[in-house]
């Protein structure tokens, strides 16, 4: 059986009474791209701080390439990192901060002036070499620490929220640099970030954390269609959620009850239950039709507001119970015509698009 090229085996940390991250494994093939999605304070930083050596964990292991990295310091782990604050040296020029690493490796000159030149060229920098970082922008900034933290060729690089100190715009050209450069490069990154829409646009997959632990790791896809845990279905994505009983369970399918009278069948159950037990139906508002007509498994709403948001109108809905239902349908969809604030309306959708979390 191949060894996976980077392993995380059960890795925990505690600070005194209170554990910071509890139990954490996965495997990252050599070129992937992982992300490390979560809230504050879910572990995610701290997991990416014992894989760096900056600290080191309660219990647990870190393999790269089959062996051990805990016994060894992290100056030494050859590990490329790359920070949210850029942690340039401002006294530094662009070319002098991107030399560094290889200059303590006591590389040849030759060999420093060739590769710095290099990775100034994939981060899209040439001719940056004389600047000082405080004339440059955070956007060019990020890129001289990338390239930093790149020029020595790194078999694993991490990145610790490094764009969250960019505008929204800025941060998306980042972005596709990032992941033009990952394409390029194919070096192992770890990436940590608590945006989903970040976390979707650059990973091959996600392992979604949530205090202390890993809820599920999967590609993007994966995670909004098969979601395992109530964290994960309203973390990933736009999310409804409506209070539910389970009437019957059948393999890994649930009949619930709305109560409203409202009965649905099929729907993905996760989690333990039997019958009359609760649980929270989640519903993606771009998942769930609008009807005039009265339909026995709907559910009646009134609609609240209707909001044009380009190529797709959202309709703000509630429930006899006081409910907020968000609906998502596309511009020009035929039930948006005529349909106005105050309406009493039926909402369905397919019960396979839908799950129940107990």
């Amino acid at each position: 059986m191949t060894k996976p090229f980077l392993s995380i085996r059960g890795i925990r940390k505690s600070y005194g009474s209170v554990t910071a991250v509890k139990n954490v494994s996965m495997d990252i093939a050599k070129g992937e791209f992982m992300t490390f999605l979560g809230p504050s304070g879910s572990g995610k930083s701290t997991t990416l701080y014992i894989l760096a050596g900056f600290q080191d964990p309660t219990g647990g292991d870190i393999l790269l390439k089959g062996q051990s990295l805990l016994s060894t310091p992290s100056h030494k782990r050859n590990i490329g990192m790359v920070f949210q604050r850029y942690t340039l040296f401002p006294h530094l020029t662009v070319g002098e901060n991107v030399a560094f690493p290889l200059r303590i490796r006591r590389r040849p000159q030759a060999e420093i002036a060739e590769r710095v030149k290099a990775a100034l060229k994939l981060v899209r920098l040439e001719g940056f070499e004389d600047r000082k970082p405080a004339l440059m922008s955070g956007g060019q900034q990020q890129r001289v620490a990338l390239a930093r933290a790149l020029v020595y060729n790194p078999p694993v690089l991490l990145m610790d929220e490094p764009l969250s100190a960019l505008d929204k715009k800025l941060r998306e050209e980042i972005q596709f640099e990032i992941r033009r450069i990952h394409q390029e490069t194919g070096v192992t990154i770890l990436y940590v970030t608590h945006d989903q829409e970040e976390a979707l646009r650059l990973s091959d997959r996600i392992a979604v954390f949530s205090q202390g632990e890993i809820d599920q790791i999967g590609t993007g896809p994966e995670l909004y269609s098969n979601p395992a845990t109530r964290f994960v279905a309203g973390f990933i994505g736009d999310s409804n959620f409506l209070d539910a009983t389970v009437v019957a369970r059948e393999g890994g399918k649930a009949q619930l009850s709305l109560g409203n009278g409202a009965m649905v069948e099929g729907v993905p159950l996760h989690g333990p239950s039997s019958a009359n037990g609760k649980a929270s139906l989640m519903l993606r508002p771009e998942r769930l039709s609008l009807s005039r007509a009265s339909v026995p498994s709907g559910i009646a709403v009134t609609v609240r507001d209707i909001t044009f948001l380009g190529n797709n109108i959202e309709v703000s809905t509630a429930t006899a119970a006081g409910v907020d239902l968000a609906v998502r349908l596309p511009f020009g969809h035929e039930a948006i015509s005529s349909l106005a604030r105050g309406e009493e309306v039926w909402l369905t959708f397919d019960t396979a698009s839908a799950h129940a979390f107990v």
